[in-house]
């Protein structure tokens, strides 16, 4: 018999709490996942000209709206699920380019080429134009899980960075990934896609950004290739 006036030891509910829970997660992933991709597809029909509702997403993502706030309080916090996820997924993709490169010089080509080829493929140039749009309208309440697109991207040049001699590797990358980054803005709101020149130019400043000099080449014949 259990004596009522002791503390009844929560371990036995927290263990079946967490089995309930641990079986639903693999489900509840791939609800997000249907609601990511599903806001990005919206956004890029939509393009800059209206706003996605939510009953576009759930519909396209084949859920309901009570599927929706079971993960997001809001339509702007999926927005901001979508610029995070973006971003990880470029970042991810940077990080393979740049590790085919044995040198700093290349490796730094490789990260301007990278973001430069959101402006390139005209689906990808669109669907990041229409997320960056919404994204800007982002309330105050609501916030990316992580610091800023460029700040991100910035971490994958303090390496390359520090080989090349910078004295502030860390300041300098996150200058030269504003300019960059701001670049891609200004293409893919022009609608164009980046010229080669255009593309070198860029590297010459920001081997220039971290070197005070740069190199005269801006990596091409060391780089394999872009």
């Amino acid at each position: 018999m259990e004596n009522p006036s002791l503390p009844v030891p929560d371990d036995v509910a927290s263990r079946i709490a967490r089995k309930t829970l641990d079986k639903r997660v693999p489900d509840y992933t791939g609800e997000v996942r249907r609601l990511i991709d599903a806001g990005r597809a919206v956004m890029r029909r939509c393009g800059t000209d209206s706003r996605p509702r939510v009953a576009d997403i759930v519909s396209e993502a084949g859920l309901s709206n009570e599927g929706f706030y079971r993960h997001f309080a809001s339509k702007d916090a999926l927005v901001a699920a979508i610029l995070d996820d973006g971003t990880e997924r470029l970042l991810s993709y940077l990080d393979h380019q740049m590790a085919k490169e044995p040198t700093a010089v290349g490796r730094v080509r490789r990260w301007v080429e990278g973001i430069l080829s959101q402006a390139v493929d005209e689906e990808s140039a669109t669907t990041t134009l229409a997320v960056l749009w919404n994204a800007a309208s982002l309330g105050p309440t609501v916030t990316v899980s992580h610091a800023s697109t460029s700040a991100r991207l910035a971490t994958l040049l303090r390496d390359p960075f520090t080989e090349l001699r910078s004295d502030d590797p860390e300041l300098d990358a996150e200058l030269v990934a504003h300019a960059v980054v701001g670049r891609l803005h200004d293409l893919l709101w022009g609608r164009r896609r980046p010229t080669r020149a255009e593309t070198d130019r860029l590297v010459r400043f920001c081997l220039a950004a971290c070197t005070g000099a740069g190199a005269a080449d801006g990596g091409r014949g060391r780089s394999g290739g872009g």
